[in-house]
């Protein structure tokens, strides 16, 4: 009978992995399919710093790839007056340059909104 049901766990287990395995050879593995398309930059048409007298660094978890790093960029880069100036993938950390007094309850509203979360602002 305990035979019997350890058999019954390991077909359960396998059919999940052959399932894994079909689902991540179809659609790409990882938080970023690699089939998806490429997100398009946004492009900040200004980009003298000495227009951008505020400055703000932004904690961010979640990013875990290239793809991840143009998505933050481009959630804050649509904001008016507002530069994502350097994502750090490794630190977790974004330096976000502002004309005008950083809005960051609206930075964390769109890093959210992407999919990421706002750990700390410092």
């Amino acid at each position: 009978m305990g035979t019997i049901v350890i058999c019954i766990i390991l077909a359960v287990v396998m059919a999940f992995a052959l399932v894994s395995t079909a689902r991540k050879a179809t659609r790409g593995g990882g938080c970023c399919p690699e089939r998806e398309a490429e997100e398009k930059r946004v492009k900040i048409q200004d980009k003298n710093r000495h227009h951008y007298p505020h400055s703000v660094v932004l904690r961010v978890d979640g990013m875990t790839c290239g793809n991840c790093v143009r998505r933050v960029e481009n959630a804050l880069n649509s904001m008016e007056g507002v530069w994502a100036d350097e994502v750090l993938l490794a630190e977790g950390k974004v330096h976000v340059l502002s004309k005008s007094q950083p809005d960051t309850m609206t930075m964390k509203q769109r890093l959210n909104k992407a999919g990421y979360v706002v750990l700390q602002i410092l």
